[in-house]
């Protein structure tokens, strides 16, 4: 049966992205991996500097607009107010978006960029989270939105701030985006994948958790033993 677009996107909220993870990259050494990325080395997933403000929301997936804010200043042309909202309405729903922070080190961690304001009007034109490399705030007033967030922390103020690129490649934790790529994203943090794998994607994490799901009964067995397990790894063998 051929799925639409929303039912795969829906199907693969209800997978954890390691799960996703696992089949895009981290087991190349599998049949089911597409080897899309280097597993160690390729920049494909967030790392630890970038948290999940909101992990009892679950997966989300979408896909990808991007924009660098920067400090107010006269060395930047800067863009157009309607700039990032006339790239993200361009962007097919629903919308991830990833925005990168580019600061001077004194301001990294005082920057309180994302509140209820923005985020209402993000949602409003179809964003269902925001991945960045710098704090947020509002986070009590922002949680009934359903709307998720990725940041270094929190923090309660900013100073004025502008729209430098829109469109452009961007890094956040370790993790390089541009507009046509996919975020799948859950507590653990986010990894992405081309928007054509969708469909693919999908299929092989199905047909991993399948296969997990056969491993650990396994090792649930009450009569798990070494030489069992070894029996079903390599056949009968003697040992």
């Amino acid at each position: 049966m051929i799925l639409t677009e929303k039912e795969i996107i829906t199907k693969l909220e209800k997978i954890d992205t390691p799960t996703i993870s696992n089949v895009v990259a981290t087991y190349p050494r599998s049949d089911n991996c597409m080897k899309l990325y280097d597993a160690w080395y390729g920049e494909w997933y967030t790392d630890a500097t970038i948290h999940c403000v909101y992990p009892e929301m679950g997966p989300k997936v979408g896909y990808v607009s991007t924009v660098v804010f920067c400090e107010r200043s006269e060395k930047f042309t800067g863009m157009s107010r309607w700039a990032l909202p006339e790239h993200i309405d361009k962007t097919r729903k629903p919308v991830v978006l990833v925005a990168e922070q580019q600061f001077p080190p004194e301001l990294d961690n005082r920057v309180g960029l994302f509140g209820e304001i923005m985020t209402t009007q993000y949602k409003a034109q179809g964003v269902i989270g925001v991945i960045t490399n710098g704090p947020m705030r509002d986070i009590d007033a922002i949680k009934p939105l359903n709307f998720q967030y990725y940041s270094t922390g929190v923090t309660p103020g900013h100073g004025d701030f502008m729209v430098k690129a829109v469109g452009v490649p961007v890094k956040i934790g370790g993790m390089t985006v541009m507009p046509g790529d996919m975020v799948h994203m859950d507590m653990h943090g986010a990894v992405k994948f081309p928007a054509e794998k969708l469909a693919e994607v999908l299929e092989r994490a199905e047909k991993l958790l399948e296969s997990e799901g056969a491993t650990m009964k396994i090792y649930k067995d009450p009569e798990f033993s070494l030489k069992k397990w070894k029996q079903t790894v390599e056949g009968n063998k003697t040992y």
